[in-house]
């Protein structure tokens, strides 16, 4: 557990920026296929088409095209030097994604789109917590290591088990927090909860949330009945349990 603050005063608004993007769609090939965990896989994607790709805040959104469906995914980094996008994918049986990251190889192609924009939180804010499954842990990850020294963050990641933690890195004073729940209880919010409420919040702490839908609502309402500013949660269903390819913003 990290004391974020010892500070009660309530806190200001925080500062964001929303950014808009053109969108554009772009025919990418695959450049490197790496497992990151027994149920993770990093794609690494490239070509002319890339060039001029911008995505300005870690948890920003990409569509994914395959065939007739798309799914939204978090560029998990940009490397305009080398002109390629890095897109972490979680496996998983019977969904178009998961079933293109399980075959993909180099020269293989996909089809992106985006991001529309971007929200992009001030300097301003030095206190973060961030909270989240499999699916956010490349926003997550993306967050910390874009952080400065100076800011003080506490990520809590939900994954099946400890062969699918992650080596997580930031310049800002860190603590991670890995809880395990097997895939059979992705719905339930009780284990990170249990822990989310050990930990001391202040009103300067700027806490985003993305997992399942109905376990990112309950985070939220927990968040909320301990008095923490709205405006200083961001919340998310990067999927809804049962209802492949949804995405639900929570925020009002």
């Amino acid at each position: 557990m990290i004391p974020m603050n010892d500070s009660s005063a309530a806190a200001d608004k925080p500062l964001t920026t929303r950014i808009k993007h053109e969108l554009v769609r772009r025919r990418l090939t695959v450049k490197a296929v790496d497992r990151l965990s027994p149920g993770m896989v990093r794609i690494l994607l490239g070509g002319d088409e890339l060039k001029g790709f911008t995505s300005a805040a870690p948890d920003d959104h990409i569509k994914l095209f395959f065939g007739d469906d798309m799914r939204d995914f978090t560029p998990r980094f940009y490397d305009p030097e080398e002109n390629t996008l890095a897109v972490d994918f979680v496996l998983h049986a019977g969904g178009p994604a998961g079933d293109f990251a399980a075959r993909a190889k180099v020269g293989d192609h996909l089809t992106i789109g985006g991001p529309r924009g971007s929200l992009v939180v001030s300097d301003e804010v030095t206190r973060w917590l961030l909270i989240g499954d499999e699916t956010a842990l490349p926003a997550i990850a993306r967050r910390l290591e874009e952080l400065r020294p100076g800011n003080r963050a506490q990520a809590v990641v939900v994954v099946a088990d400890p062969d699918e933690e992650q080596p997580l890195t930031s310049p800002a004073d860190c603590r991670v927090t890995w809880v395990h729940r097997p895939a059979s209880q992705a719905g339930d919010a009780t284990a990170v909860i249990d822990v989310v409420r050990a930990l001391l919040l202040t009103p300067d702490t700027f806490i985003f949330v993305g997992a399942e839908a109905s376990v990112a609502k309950a985070l939220r309402h927990h968040l909320l009945e301990r008095g923490h500013p709205r405006a200083w949660i961001k919340a998310a269903g990067y999927w809804v349990k049962g209802a492949p390819g949804e995405h639900q913003p929570l925020d009002d």
